[in-house]
C-alpha cells in the first residue's frame, strides 16, 4: 500500500509539473483596468401595461420586479453609482407619438441614497408603451462622462413597440461611439420575438442576455451584473489598422479594438525583439444579421510579406463571435544590440451581410498583443505547452498502466507465498 501510495503521489507531481506548463505570464500596457472614476449602472424597468400579468410564481411581473430592486438596492456595493430609468411608466394614453417619448430618469445615477431609490421604485405603476429605442438612447446620457466602467440594465417583458427607432440599431449606434458601455437584457418570461431582440441588444455591446420566470433568478442575476459593474474592468484602446503592412499602427502589449468592414484586411505591426515571444489573438462578432458560414484569420507576416504563422477558425452561425490567436517565438541572438523584428499582424474575416443589412460600420474586432519574454528553448515551446508534446503525457500513462500491472503481479506473487508458508 505504501509503495502505490508513493507511486501515485509521483505521478500526479509530474501530471502537475505538465500542467503548470500551461500557465504563462500576461503583460499589459495599453488597456489597464482603470478605476479612477466609480462604476455606473442605469437600470431600465420596463412599467408598460403588461407588467402587469400575474405569472411569476403567483404574483404580477411588476411585484417581482420591485420585490427584485428593493433586494438589489440593499446589495449594491457602495462604490457604485446607480440609477433607474422608466420606460412606459408615465403616458397611459393611446398617441403613439406621445407613448413613444415615455421615459424618464426615476432616480439619478450617482451616490445611492437607499431610501429614496426604494421609495421611488414603490410608486410604480404598470401603464403604457414599451419605448426600448428611446430608452436606451436616454440612458446612454444618463451614464455620460468619466473612464469608469458603465453598465445599463434592460428589464423588459415585451419588445418595443416604437420601430422604426430599432432598439438594435440604437445599441449599434452606442456601441460605434466607443464609450465603453456595455447593455445587458433580462427577458421577463419572454417570447421568441422578444428573446431575439433583447439578445440582438446585448450583442450588439458585447453584453448578455438572460430568461427569466422567478422573481429570485431576477434578484440574483441584476446583482451579478451590478456587482460586475464594481469589478475592475480593462478598457480596449481604439486602434485604426492600415489596408498595408507598410502604413500600420505599431501596438504594443495590451488591449486594442478596432472596426473592420466585410472583405477587408486590416494590418498593425508589434515590434519583437530576439528571445521574446509575441502572443495575439483576435474576436470578431457580428453585430448585425450575417448569413450562416464564416470565419476569422490571423497572420504574423515579416514586413517584406512573408508569412511566418497563422491561426483562423470558422463558424457555422450558431454563434455570434469567433476567435483565434497565434503564438510566435523569437530565437536567441548573440548580438546583445541585436534590432527588434517588425511582425505585422493581417487580419481578416469572411462574414457577409444579410440582404438588407447595412455593411457600415465595420463589424467590431477586439486585438489582444503579448510580448513576452520566451520560455527557455523558445524552439520547443509547444512540447512543453503538450503542443507537440502529447507524446510525453502519452509515454506518463503507459509508464504508469505498467508500473499498476507490476505492482499487482507482485501482490499476488507475494500473497501466494504466504499462504504457502
Amino acid at each position: 500500500m505504501i509503495i502505490r501510495t508513493r507511486l501515485a503521489a509521483g505521478v500526479c507531481a509530474l501530471l502537475a509539473a505538465l500542467t503548470a506548463g500551461l500557465a504563462f505570464p500576461a503583460g499589459a500596457a495599453a488597456g489597464e483596468p482603470t478605476g479612477q472614476d466609480a462604476p455606473k449602472v442605469d437600470l431600465v424597468l420596463d412599467v408598460s401595461g403588461s407588467m402587469r400579468a400575474r405569472d411569476i410564481d403567483g404574483q404580477s411581473r411588476m411585484a417581482a420586479a420591485k420585490q427584485a430592486f428593493n433586494e438589489v438596492l440593499d446589495a449594491t456595493p457602495e462604490e457604485v453609482e446607480l440609477g433607474i430609468r422608466t420606460l412606459g411608466a408615465n403616458y397611459p394614453g393611446d398617441d403613439r407619438k406621445t407613448g413613444c417619448k415615455d421615459t424618464a430618469q426615476l432616480y439619478p445615477v450617482g451616490p445611492l441614497d437607499r431610501t429614496e431609490a426604494k421609495t421611488a421604485v414603490a410608486t410604480l405603476t404598470p401603464t403604457g408603451w414599451t419605448p426600448i429605442g428611446p430608452a436606451l438612447l436616454k440612458a446612454a446620457g444618463d451614464l455620460d462622462g468619466g473612464d469608469g466602467s458603465k453598465r445599463i440594465v434592460l428589464i423588459s417583458d415585451g419588445e418595443d413597440t416604437c420601430a422604426p427607432l430599432d432598439p438594435c440599431e440604437v445599441a449599434r449606434e452606442i456601441a460605434a461611439k466607443g464609450i465603453g458601455l456595455t447593455i445587458d437584457t433580462l427577458g421577463l418570461v419572454p417570447t421568441a420575438k422578444l428573446s431575439r431582440q433583447l439578445s440582438c441588444i446585448a450583442d450588439a455591446t458585447g453584453g448578455t442576455y438572460t430568461s427569466v420566470e422567478h422573481q429570485d433568478e431576477l434578484t440574483d442575476r441584476v446583482n451579478q451584473l451590478v456587482d460586475r459593474a464594481a469589478d475592475p474592468v480593462v478598457t480596449p484602446v481604439p486602434a485604426e489598422g492600415a489596408d498595408r503592412c507598410a502604413g500600420a499602427p505599431t501596438l504594443k502589449s495590451g488591449l486594442y479594438t478596432d472596426r473592420e468592414e466585410f472583405g477587408q484586411q486590416r494590418f498593425y505591426r508589434v515590434d519583437v525583439r530576439p528571445g521574446q515571444e509575441l502572443r495575439a489573438s483576435v474576436s470578431v462578432a457580428a453585430d448585425r444579421a450575417v448569413n450562416p458560414g464564416y470565419g476569422v484569420l490571423m497572420r504574423a507576416v515579416t514586413s517584406k510579406g512573408r508569412e511566418i504563422v497563422r491561426g483562423e477558425a470558422a463558424g457555422n452561425g450558431r454563434t455570434d463571435v469567433i476567435s483565434t490567436g497565434l503564438r510566435y517565438p523569437k530565437a536567441e541572438s548573440d548580438d546583445e544590440d541585436a534590432p527588434a523584428e517588425a511582425v505585422c499582424l493581417a487580419v481578416s474575416h469572411s462574414f457577409s451581410a444579410a440582404s438588407g443589412v447595412k455593411t457600415t460600420p465595420g463589424l467590431p474586432l477586439e486585438l489582444t498583443v503579448d510580448v513576452v519574454d520566451a520560455p527557455s528553448q523558445a524552439g520547443d515551446v509547444a512540447a512543453f505547452g503538450l503542443g507537440r508534446g502529447w507524446w510525453l503525457l502519452g509515454v506518463l500513462i503507459l509508464t504508469g498502466f505498467l508500473a499498476g500491472l507490476v505492482w499487482g503481479w507482485l501482490s499476488r506473487w507475494r500473497f501466494a507465498v504466504w499462504r504457502t508458508n
